[in-house]
């Protein structure tokens, strides 16, 4: 089993880092860095694990014949992990959450 990331699905976690320091969502950049890291590891520890669901028609701008699956940081929060899977092989395409693509699932 292996796990890679598109491009742009690593550069949304290096950006959310900045992002949930920088909005007051933690008290210190090492904080966010270590919410965003433990994220990382539940999605490469959890993915082949978790149920996955075919992904609507709406996330095809981020690849074809895409799953999801969802993983709970919080009581406030979800993270909708988009991706390929073929062979063993999950490519993930695309990250979200609750506030930014639930409505669309």
């Amino acid at each position: 089993m292996s796990i890679f990331f598109a491009p742009s699905a690593e550069g949304f976690l290096y950006d959310l880092t900045e992002l949930l320091y920088e909005k007051e969502y933690f008290g210190s950049y090492e904080s966010a860095d270590k919410y965003v890291t433990d994220l990382v590891h539940d999605i490469v520890l959890s993915l082949p694990k978790c149920p996955k669901r075919k992904a609507p028609p709406y996330f095809n701008r981020y690849g074809k014949n895409l799953y999801y699956s969802v993983f709970k940081k919080n009581n406030n929060t979800q993270w909708y992990v988009f991706f390929n899977y073929e062979e063993d092989i999950y490519y993930i395409r695309y990250i979200g959450n609750n506030h930014t693509c639930a409505q669309y699932l």
